[in-house]
């Protein structure tokens, strides 16, 4: 197990199942008051809240944009991530996330930040040189991955997360995200959360994680509450704020609003 500054992050390859959800502030205080006697506040951050910067990388004709809009029964995403705030010399994590149906996959290792940044300074066409990392193997996979799609750096988004994990059923976990930025300059992450909202403040993306199905407690609440789910991906949402002018026409925007507006 890594640790930093009270952060701990042991999984570097691990699978599970995502439901994601769209709610207001009020569905979401009622809701952490709801499932309380059942969940727990995660261990990092202070009382399972902190910060999420991530860079995420696009291909030139924007296929990894295109394979999420249109639900490709496979696809896949590079980011470089961090928590709350560091400098070059803080932990990073370097995390392919690929999704087939509904079952969403993670591979990530961390690194020093400055290694992050020293390897992205390299030319992408020459073979991979040696790097401070926890696992060497997705390393490679990263790499291959940006040279399979010619994958660049693209744009940041950020967010503040509320993490919850079950009491007695420990692989269940929750997080909800709010004020939720991005931008496509300054793509330096030690410089911080900031940029464009992309999403409608009054809104908090919720997303349930499972290993296998969500329990029937749970369901009832979510239902109670009239949470619905809704698919928020905040990559399409934030490159489309961004680039509008470089899609194509006819585009079906993600820009969500409070009220079920879009």
């Amino acid at each position: 197990m890594i640790s930093k500054g009270g952060r701990q992050m042991a999984l570097e390859i691990f699978r599970r199942k995502e439901q994601k959800y769209l709610i207001t502030k009020d569905q979401y205080d009622e809701l952490v008051n709801r499932i309380s006697p059942k969940m727990r506040s995660d261990k990092n951050g202070i009382d399972g809240k902190y910060t999420v910067t991530s860079l995420y990388f696009e291909s030139p004709d924007k296929t990894i944009y295109f394979e999420t809009k249109n639900k490709l029964r496979y696809r896949q995403k590079l980011r470089l991530r961090v928590y709350d705030d560091t400098d070059e010399n803080g932990t990073a994590f370097f995390e392919i996330k690929q999704k087939h149906k509904k079952v969403v996959n993670k591979r990530r290792m961390l690194l020093p930040l400055k290694e992050a940044k020293r390897y992205l300074s390299q030319n992408l066409h020459h073979p991979l040189l040696n790097y401070e990392t926890s696992n060497e193997q997705v390393m490679r996979e990263i790499h291959y991955f940006r040279q399979l799609y010619a994958l660049y750096p693209e744009m940041i988004v950020s967010y503040d997360r509320h993490a919850l994990h079950g009491i007695e059923d420990t692989e269940l976990r929750m997080t909800f995200d709010f004020n939720l930025q991005c931008r496509n300059y300054d793509l330096l992450l030690e410089h911080g959360p900031y940029g464009k909202q992309f999403i409608d403040p009054d809104l908090v993306v919720l997303e349930v994680k499972v290993n296998d199905s969500v329990p029937l407690w749970l369901t009832r609440i979510l239902q109670e509450l009239d949470c619905k789910q809704r698919s928020a991906s905040k990559f399409c949402t934030s490159l489309e704020l961004l680039k509008e002018s470089e899609l194509p026409v006819g585009t079906t925007y993600e820009q969500v609003k409070a009220a079920g507006g879009m």
